[in-house]
């Protein structure tokens, strides 16, 4: 039977190298149940400004299907009972714009854990703030971007997407989330559904952990799918963060390459 998020230790949610695997799908049930509520969603801070991107304004979310090790939001993921408020679409799409407007951006996100649990509420987040003319960015690990989401989202002219990669293979993704290899697939179909539904996307892959014969495999696996995932893939390295070095040393995990915020 899957581990639940009781089963597993809060102080190490992702442990690797045990044999046992969490199961993201039975997580994203378990998640959702505390994170959704009749439309709104979990949040833990509403609205900040930000340089990524060249400036963005960003609403961050509580709750995620997967337990990374070198996740910088690690409290919101692993606390989501105590942690955050629920906030209505339209509350974000508002704190989003304002933020927006205050900056003078044209984009805006969601981030801080997984958007797409709760996929009704994201959409008509995305649906305000692009009649509002704003861009937005969906930041998301991909696992629940299915062909009926992508084709939801194809609706929207002012979104891209962003499809983060955990690790560069299958048994890196293990390693890195804890969850079983096949989910790492799952994140390359999300970047299928998003080019068959003609929804402007890119790959950003987490390579701190990656010697550079994994990073140019991967290179090559994104290129069988479409020339321009290769061309546009994203090199993520991880954030030195306390909490996340204290993770990656119980994990026994050194990086090759990372900063300190």
């Amino acid at each position: 039977m899957p581990e639940t998020p009781k089963d597993r230790p809060e102080s190490h949610p992702a442990k690797t190298g045990s044999g046992e695997w969490y199961d993201p799908a039975v997580l994203t049930e378990d998640i959702g149940r505390i994170v959704l509520n009749n439309g709104q969603r979990k949040y833990y801070r509403l609205a900040r400004a930000g340089r990524w991107y060249g400036g963005i304004a960003t609403a961050d979310c509580c709750g995620c299907n997967l337990r990374c090790l070198f996740c910088w939001s690690g409290k919101p993921r692993d606390n989501v009972e105590d942690v955050g408020n629920f906030y209505g679409a339209f509350e974000v799409a508002q704190a989003l714009i304002s933020t927006a407007e205050k900056h003078g951006y044209g984009l805006v996100r969601i981030s801080g854990n997984e958007p797409t649990l709760g996929r009704n509420h994201l959409l008509q987040v995305i649906h305000a703030v692009e009649a509002a003319g704003l861009a937005f960015i969906l930041e998301t690990n991909g696992l629940l971007l299915d062909l009926s989401l992508a084709k939801a989202l194809s609706v929207h002219s002012n979104l891209h997407v962003r499809v983060s990669l955990k690790g560069t293979d299958p048994a890196e993704f293990a390693r890195l989330t804890g969850a079983p290899p096949k989910y790492f697939n799952k994140q390359l179909k999300a970047l299928e559904n998003l080019l068959v539904s003609g929804v402007s996307c890119h790959p950003a892959a987490m390579i701190s952990f990656s010697p550079p014969e994994k990073i140019q495999h991967l290179r090559e696996t994104l290129q069988m799918i479409h020339p321009d995932l290769e061309r546009d893939l994203e090199k993520e390295t991880v954030l030195l963060y306390p909490p996340v070095v204290e993770r990656l040393k119980e994990a026994g995990l050194s990086p090759l390459e990372g900063y300190y915020p």
